[in-house]
């Protein structure tokens, strides 16, 4: 449920289960992270993730949640894995962003959204916490008091809210979504072998 495609250089991969709102099984995570893995393995210069139809991810598949999955480690490790990429990575979201799926975007460098997009993390009221690295990076990004509206107080944001709070970088017409995200990694497929790594270990040690 996950495809993999590459042109000239830029890997996508997209989340591929529409009839669910691409609802997260562990069998998909298990690709997502096999999948950055490799791309890691490969050397790949950028590499794009987003979804198909018109909800990026609506999170954990309820049922394998409440079966287990929503405590499972295999979330850390996905998005420890996508951090860890030494490449350019860019969260083209093609609609709503929830719950879990939303660690994976904010371990992404950059951010980029279709109008219309919500993001929201039900966490409160399923009853179960939030991945301790997703906190982190919403903390990071929006601050605590944005941060706790949406852990706590089930805030749906916006794609505008998102953008002023620094959780989305570009909001962008539909029909442009993968082409912004393709510009925007450009310049990282053009460069030098490790030129793109270099600079983004400094961005991280300023």
């Amino acid at each position: 449920m996950i495809r993999i495609a590459e042109a000239e250089g830029l890997r996508t991969l997209t989340l591929d289960r529409p009839d669910k709102a691409n609802a997260l099984t562990k069998a998909m995570l298990l690709e997502i992270e096999a999948a950055v893995a490799q791309a890691a393995a490969d050397g790949v210069r950028a590499l794009v993730l987003t979804g198909e139809g018109r909800v990026f991810s609506a999170g954990a598949d309820l049922d394998e949640a409440r079966a287990g999955l929503a405590v499972d480690p295999v979330w850390e490790r996905v998005s420890a894995a996508v951090a860890a990429l030494p490449c350019l990575t860019v969260a083209a979201l093609n609609g709503t962003l929830a719950g879990g799926a939303m660690g994976m975007a904010l371990a992404c460098d950059l951010r980029i959204a279709v109008p219309g997009t919500k993001l929201f993390y039900p966490v409160m009221k399923l009853g179960f916490r939030p991945q301790p690295s997703d906190v982190r990076r919403l903390k990071a990004l929006a601050g605590p008091a944005r941060a706790k509206m949406i852990l706590m107080g089930g805030v749906k944001a916006s794609a505008e809210e998102a953008l002023a709070w620094g959780l989305l970088d570009r909001i962008v017409a539909p029909e442009a979504l993968l082409a912004e995200a393709a510009a925007l990694a450009a310049d990282a497929l053009g460069a030098k072998d490790g030129h793109g790594a270099a600079i983004k270990a400094m961005i991280a040690e300023a």
